[in-house]
């Protein structure tokens, strides 16, 4: 799984986080100029989506008895798409919350 968007998401939101806390943020693995968030925010979930789908059509096909699918194979892609999943809500619950700290913020 390719989470190179994610480790960019994150990225931003540390450097973002960093700097309303007064100190000095970690150089970003990205650069922050050029990076279109809300393109960002795009891939991730269109990934997360990608791996939901794939697992569970790999769930259907070895319940529907196809000999290319094992066990195993279809357990590591159902937890895979469990934790990309989870690691998304995450990702938009510190969002939501930064959200409601920038709208609390005195002026």
């Amino acid at each position: 799984m390719d989470t190179k968007g994610i480790d960019q998401m994150l990225s931003m939101l540390r450097a973002t986080s960093a700097a309303t806390g007064g100190r000095l943020a970690e150089a970003p693995s990205a650069p922050a100029a050029g990076t279109d968030f809300a393109q960002v925010l795009e891939n991730s979930i269109a990934q997360v989506n990608q791996t939901q789908q794939q697992a569970q059509a790999m769930a259907a096909s070895f319940a529907a008895g196809n000999n290319t699918e094992n066990l195993h194979d279809v357990m590591i892609a159902l937890q895979k798409a469990n934790i990309s999943f989870q690691e998304m809500v995450q990702v938009r619950n510190k969002l939501v919350s930064a959200y409601h700290d920038v709208m609390n913020m005195q002026v």
